[in-house]
């Protein structure tokens, strides 16, 4: 804190109460100032030689034969008039940080210019700011503060101004240079902890931080805060990263319970003025401000009510960065009279803005997509695989919620269904999560939600429990051993998973030439029937013997890895087709040979992201080859 003494003498002013000012002197007093509510017992010779407004009104006090001036609009009020005073008569005045501008404010007033006395106190005060003050790092933040309770006048006379400039040089500034002490309590050194492993016992100079000045900001009301920020990015000094940090910073210290989540109460039109501000603060550049951090203002703003641009902004920024997104943050409550948890309409428009911006950006040429489909391990946009995976976490949280429709989880599933991902186990997770509090879905609904995944991105684990699974249609838990027997007689070979071949995904029956459209409906139905643990059982008891005995001859000793992939999908299917022909829980499965093509088209449980590309290549033969009629 810097200070200024003006004047020699010893102080001689006195109080009597708290309304009345006067000057222990011999000589009597000839004029009674009035300033609000307190009296001033003076002299008038002291006050005319230095301030030309009391001569104009000790001259209007003469003609009227009156010895009392009234002044009320003095800016800093009596404590400001009183410094005045004092400087008049040659008192001893100490200006600091907290006063200083109410004094030159009150001097302003009182038209104390260099034109009535040389040295007179508007140049003291103002040599005092420029060559002490505005230097000083903290006095500068302090000073504006103090700007706010004297408006217009600190406005006008360009001290706010000075102040921003003032602020905005010293954070713009290299850190190397910065000498002057600040506040930085958030995250301590390394040096400052005595953990520096590099102590050898010399202090060294400390590093100074990039955002070492943020804290010190946040002292700052909104409107200046907004003012101040305003001035460090228009010198473009500062990056982006650091001014976001300092939002962060501001929103932690202004908004309470920001970091947990706020609650509705206190000064709702302050906190949404904070929350509004922050917002428009935001920069522009991407990933300037953490997800994490946007979803807490998100939610802020939702709480307090804040305007629909605001919200939109908020949308769309973190839509640009999903992907660093936790499925934590994005259970965002739902608003009161919702019958769901969560509000899932929130995160389904943020999945939009998503696919929404990646959809505009170039994609990759065609060639990498497929080669994307053949080889899950190859991922050719990062983003989206995380993306994926957000949701297919999010999916299993919401789907514990006894009142989420199916029609909501659907939309959310399939807005991220052209995302090509190495593992389906959380959307299985997820399904099978949903399949378990709704157990009361009908079995096209069971059948729409399990079209959802694809039973060969599944890993071992997720299967075994598949296939033990009494929730899941008949057909899912079929696909699902018909690729662990595949997988199994394929490792090998060339370790990857082939495609449903179409006997397997019509099941059509060998000789059946039923086409009765009550046979249809009722193979359909029984179909997507969930199976009773006893047909599980068997039918996984049945599969666990075929370990596909002549493999040695007839795939492992092959000399082409087409050929052992091919050889091993084609003995696979035959044995799993006989297998179901001969159980008799599957004896009402087939459907008439017209209806081959529809089943082999409309009843996979493939996502349509996951087609494989081999088997969009495949040969009519190949096709032949997979097919009984």
């Amino acid at each position: 804190m810097k200070f200024m003494k003006l004047g020699s003498k010893p102080d001689s002013f006195q109080t009597d109460g708290d309304n009345i000012r006067y000057v222990a002197t011999e000589l009597a007093t000839d004029i009674v100032v009035n300033v609000a509510d307190v009296k001033f017992y003076l002299h008038k010779f002291p006050l005319l030689s230095r301030s030309a407004r009391l001569q104009k009104l000790v001259a209007i006090t003469n003609e009227e034969n009156n010895d009392e001036i009234h002044i009320h609009e003095i800016p800093g009020g009596p404590s400001a008039f009183e410094i005045c005073v004092k400087f008049c008569y040659g008192m001893t005045v100490t200006l600091n940080a907290y006063n200083v501008v109410a004094a030159r404010c009150a001097a302003e007033y009182l038209e104390m210019y260099e034109t009535i006395e040389k040295g007179n106190l508007i140049y003291k005060i103002d040599v005092f700011l420029n060559s002490s003050i505005f230097r000083s790092w903290k006095d500068s933040i302090i000073v504006l503060q103090t700007t706010k309770s004297l408006f217009p006048w600190s406005e006008e006379l360009k001290v706010v101004s000075h102040c921003l400039d003032s602020i905005a040089s010293k954070v713009s500034i290299d850190t190397s240079k910065i000498e002057w002490s600040y506040t930085y309590n958030r995250k301590k050194l390394p040096s400052e902890n005595g953990n520096d492993p590099h102590w050898n016992g010399v202090r060294k100079q400390q590093m100074v931080p990039k955002d070492w000045w943020v804290e010190d900001l946040c002292e700052l009301q909104i409107d200046l805060y907004k003012r101040v920020v305003t001035t460090i990015k228009t010198r473009g000094n500062v990056s982006s990263d650091v001014i976001g940090e300092a939002l962060k910073a501001y929103a932690s210290r202004r908004l309470p319970g920001f970091s947990k989540g706020m609650n509705q109460g206190g000064d709702t039109v302050k906190y949404r003025s904070v929350v509004e501000t922050i917002i428009w603060l935001l920069p522009t550049e991407k990933s300037s401000a953490s997800c994490s951090f946007l979803f807490k203002l998100l939610q802020a703003a939702i709480v307090l009510e804040c305007g629909e641009m605001g919200r939109r902004e908020l949308m769309r920024r973190i839509g640009q960065q999903l992907e660093e997104a936790t499925v934590a943050e994005l259970l965002i409550r739902a608003p009161a009279g919702k019958t769901t948890i969560y509000d899932t309409e929130i995160v389904q428009d943020l999945i939009e803005e998503f696919v929404k911006q990646k959809s505009a950006k170039t994609d990759c040429p065609v060639e990498n997509d497929f080669q994307d489909i053949r080889s899950p391990g190859f991922v050719s946009d990062a983003s989206k695989v995380k993306v994926a995976k957000l949701v297919d976490g999010y999916l299993a949280e919401i789907g514990r919620d006894p009142n989420l429709p199916l029609s909501k989880f659907l939309d959310l599933a399939e807005l991220v269904s052209s995302f090509s991902r190495p593992s389906h186990d959380g959307l299985y997770r997820a399904i099978d999560m949903y399949l378990k509090e709704h157990p009361g879905i009908n079995k096209s609904e069971r059948k729409r939600i399990c079209r959802l995944m694809d039973c060969k991105k599944l890993s071992v684990d997720a299967c075994m429990h598949a296939v033990q699974n009494e929730r899941l249609p008949l057909r899912v838990v079929v696909q699902v051993l018909f690729f662990e027997q595949v997988r199994a007689t394929t490792s090998s070979g060339s370790g990857s998973t082939p495609d449903i071949p179409g006997s397997i995904r019509t099941l059509p029956p060998a000789g059946s030439n039923a086409s009765s459209r009550s046979a249809t409906t009722n193979t359909e139905e029984d179909w997507d029937s969930v199976p009773t643990a006893e047909e599980l059982k068997a039918l996984k008891g049945q599969l666990a013997t075929l370990r596909l005995r002549d493999e040695a001859r007839g795939v492992t000793n092959s000399n082409s890895n087409h050929d052992t992939k091919m050889n091993a999908e084609k003995l696979a299917a035959t044995k799993v087709k006989n297998l179901l022909i001969s159980k008799k829980i599957f004896s009402k499965l087939w459907s008439s040979k017209e209806r081959q093509s529809e089943n082999s088209s409309s009843d996979t449980s493939e996502s349509p992201a996951s087609t494989n590309a081999e088997e969009t290549k495949s040969t009519p033969s190949r096709s032949r080859r997979h097919s009984v009629s």
